[in-house]
């Protein structure tokens, strides 16, 4: 009775260790809908808001799927200059580069996975919004089309 007893305790321990450790290491991006306006289409993306370093950092590394409805949106809080990479991602994306105004100044199409190669634009941009590769092709995104959150300064707010 004592060694089962024992052996509950140390497995108690064990998740509690492992809980903490994983809140420790992930923190929980905020899901929020994303809208894209293109001359072909609208589409709302439910969204992860990667608006701290931490997120900013991790962004889709690790993961093995995006789901076409889907997507994150690095919220950089102030317009600047912006330069990505792929290390540890492993999936390609599409990479919407957006301005304050919620205008598209780039975009970035069918991003190679674990590519240490930059993905940059020189223009300030606020945000970066990652889609699944082949999603800027299948909806007919162009530079200039709007992006509507609650961090762009677009018209219809």
């Amino acid at each position: 009775m004592r060694q089962l007893l024992l052996g509950i305790m140390a497995c108690c321990f064990l998740v509690a260790i492992r809980t903490f450790a994983l809140a420790q290491d992930a923190q929980i991006s905020k899901i929020e809908p994303v809208t894209v306006v293109g001359n072909q289409s609208t589409t709302m993306f439910t969204t992860e808001i990667a608006d701290t370093p931490e997120l900013r950092e991790r962004g889709l590394m690790f993961r093995h799927l995006l789901p076409e409805d889907k997507a994150m949106l690095f919220n950089f809080e102030q317009p600047r200059p912006v330069a990505m990479w792929m290390k540890n991602t492993n999936i390609s994306l599409d990479m919407l580069f957006i301005r304050e105004d919620g205008t598209i100044a780039a975009i970035a199409e069918n991003t190679v996975p674990q590519s240490l190669d930059i993905v940059s634009v020189q223009e300030p941009v606020l945000g970066v919004l990652e889609i699944a590769a082949g999603t800027v092709k299948k909806l007919g995104l162009r530079q200039n089309d709007k992006v509507f959150h609650r961090i762009f300064k677009t018209s219809e707010e």
